[in-house]
């Protein structure tokens, strides 16, 4: 079994678990103010094995599986011996890093807490597309765009939601998980940057 459907397994398990399991729910979700008080910084990785509702879950695993695999690979076939365990340390290490700068934004703020893995899966993304700027991306499954342009609009469109804070959704830890997984990937495979401007500039769609 691939890591990738290991992390999904595993996140949907726990998921599933809490949603009929308040308890195991609060004590485990992304709660910057509980965070801060006692110090349960444990939240930051457990929060990402949690979502929602079955829609919630099930769009982070799909997304997780299309490009998580891509991700996986890459890596696998530059590290045939330990690329799995690498490549589960990146996911989580990018969960932990889209979480931490949303802590210290509401760790006074009572009322907000977050769930998901959106966070590690848009660093995820942000590979992809980094390693593939000009492949086309499907939003909505409809919609064809170049994949920097969707990296582009969607940096935007979190940086502009978060600023608004009008609904439940965390993106603030979205932008930063984008942001997360560029930095570490480009730190783990410095190459990218040169895969990355060599497609940009040869693959570019006349």
């Amino acid at each position: 079994m691939s890591a990738t459907l290991i992390i999904i397994v595993l996140t949907s398990l726990v998921s599933l678990v809490a949603f009929s399991q308040h308890d195991i729910f609060n004590n485990l979700k992304h709660y910057p103010f509980a965070e801060q008080r006692d110090k349960s910084y444990y939240r930051w990785l457990t929060g990402g094995l949690l979502h929602g509702d079955e829609m919630h879950l099930f769009i982070n695993m799909y997304v997780l599986y299309l490009f998580g695999r891509y991700v996986e690979s890459y890596i696998t076939m530059k590290n045939p011996v330990y690329g799995s365990w690498i490549y589960i340390i990146l996911y989580f290490l990018i969960m932990v890093m889209a979480n931490i700068p949303t802590y210290y934004k509401y760790r006074n703020s009572p009322h907000f807490s977050s769930v998901g893995a959106s966070g590690a899966v848009t660093g995820l993304v942000f590979i992809f597309i980094l390693l593939n700027p000009w492949e086309l991306l499907y939003v909505f499954f409809a919609i064809p765009i170049p994949a920097i342009l969707f990296g582009i609009l969607y940096l935007w469109y979190s940086s502009w939601a978060a600023d608004k804070n009008r609904d439940n959704i965390d993106h603030y830890g979205h932008f930063f998980g984008a942001v997360a997984g560029l930095l570490s990937f480009i730190i783990l495979s410095p190459e990218a940057i040169r895969i990355f401007i060599h497609k940009f500039v040869n693959d570019f769609p006349l």
